[in-house]
């Protein structure tokens, strides 16, 4: 038979060679430096991908901005404090209850609080809990769901009937009514398992309500990949080689699905965020005094008229956050997976 021609190539979901890129530098490559190679041409993702990056530097550069330029700290009060604006003395709240919104006057780069807050530091160690909430909470959820895809998919059976009917369970109710409830009831009285003892305005709270809903809708697409991965030749040869069952789901399944699990992890944490802001600004996520950008804007919306850069700052971040991790997570996936891309289009 002879070579295939182009468009029998694309006809089998299989992505063309790069013009620029020669035979040598392909031939005998790996999937993944394939996918690299995929996404490398993907400017638009790479470059949000680089705006995440440089969001989280930010932010994780917090202390120094606080020590060395604002001079406070993320809880500290100024409400007596004075600042030169437009040469007169000012102070950061006005008698009125009205706090000075951002510009170059002072240590206060993007303005103060009702409270007398550096608003710029709160945002910033605000970030350092969202990012962390919402990083935490991806492991987390990408831990229980691969797991519970695996035993599910490849045990099948009564195991699959159990987990996947608890999963129903959480399925069944909306993402963010779920949270609110739990995020309220372990507010109260932490949570307490055994010996082990979380107080309720702790940060991990948040971090195992946000993981823990969020299982469901990743469990599943990985329970339905190993199904079809069951099936397969190679794992009958597993079988056959005398390879027990964990050796099979850990050697042989689990890194057919890794392209999968790293999409969703990086898409997870924008949701988690997304989730996490919800939660805060509804009091049933971070606890104050602890900074977050969902408290900020829980903090600011009362003000929404005479102070708006107390909700716009924090919301401009989340919103710029997220779209960066939607981004480069489509441009990932599409740089691990070209057949989604062509599916999507027909």
């Amino acid at each position: 038979m002879g070579a295939p021609l182009e468009g029998d190539v694309e006809a089998l979901g299989i992505p063309p060679v790069p013009a620029d890129v020669p035979a040598e530098a392909i031939r005998g490559r790996s999937p993944w430096y394939l996918a690299w190679i995929r996404l490398r041409r993907n400017h638009v993702a790479l470059g949000f991908g680089a705006l995440f990056v440089v969001i989280v530097v930010a932010c994780l550069a917090a202390p120094l901005w606080a020590d060395n330029v604002a001079h406070t700290g993320p809880n500290q009060n100024h409400i007596t404090d004075k600042v030169m604006i437009d040469g007169q003395e000012q102070y950061v709240v006005t008698p009125d209850g009205t706090p000075i919104g951002p510009g170059l006057h002072g240590r206060f780069l993007l303005g103060a609080d009702q409270n007398g807050r550096d608003v710029m530091v709160r945002l910033l160690y605000g970030g350092r809990t969202s990012i962390l909430i919402g990083v935490a909470a991806a492991a987390f959820t990408t831990v229980f769901a691969v797991l519970i895809g695996l035993l599910c998919g490849y045990y099948r059976g009564w195991i699959d009937a159990l987990l996947s009917r608890a999963m129903d369970v959480i399925w069944a109710f909306p993402v963010l009514l779920l949270g609110i409830a739990l995020g309220t009831a372990l507010a109260v009285g932490g949570l307490k398992i055994f010996s082990f003892v979380l107080p309720g305005d702790s940060l991990w709270i948040p971090v195992m309500i946000i993981g823990l809903v969020y299982v469901p809708y990743m469990a599943r697409p990985i329970r339905g990949e190993i199904l079809a991965l069951r099936e397969k030749e190679f794992v009958e040869a597993a079988v056959a080689q005398g390879k027990g069952s964990i050796r099979i789901m850990i050697s042989e399944l689990l890194p057919n699905v890794v392209s999968t699990i790293i999409v969703f992890f990086t898409l997870n944490i924008a949701n988690n965020m997304l989730l996490e802001a919800s939660l805060s600004f509804l009091g049933a996520g971070v606890r104050p005094p602890s900074a977050s950008w969902g408290t900020m804007i829980a903090d600011g919306y009362q003000n929404i008229y005479t102070a708006p850069h107390l909700t716009i700052v924090p919301g401009a971040m989340i919103a710029l956050t997220v779209l960066s991790l939607n981004v480069f997570g489509d441009g990932l996936r599409d740089a691990l997976d070209p057949r989604a891309k062509i599916r999507l289009e027909h």
